[in-house]
């Protein structure tokens, strides 16, 4: 791993980051209740279009909602890196 910063993810994060950086998360989200959207191959490749809050709207889940589940799915707090 090299030094640089972790990936603080935020609304604006793309899912493609997401995944590039901490890998494929479908498993802990389905946890949270949103449905998986294809195989990795198919989340990356939609993944360079869609920004978590794109997602949420997606899924059809409140960004609100949704930002927390993907911060805790990566292990981050879900106060880190929130916007208001």
């Amino acid at each position: 791993m090299d030094n640089a910063s972790p990936l603080i993810v935020t609304k604006d994060t793309l899912i493609s980051d997401i995944l590039r950086e901490y890998g494929d998360i479908a498993e802990v989200m389905e946890a949270f209740g949103v449905k998986r959207a294809g195989g990795l191959a198919v989340r990356k490749v939609l993944g360079r279009m869609l920004t978590v809050e794109r997602a949420a709207k997606v899924h059809r889940v409140p960004l609100e909602e949704f930002l927390p589940m993907v911060q805790r799915a990566v292990g981050q707090s879900p106060s880190v890196g929130e916007e208001r």
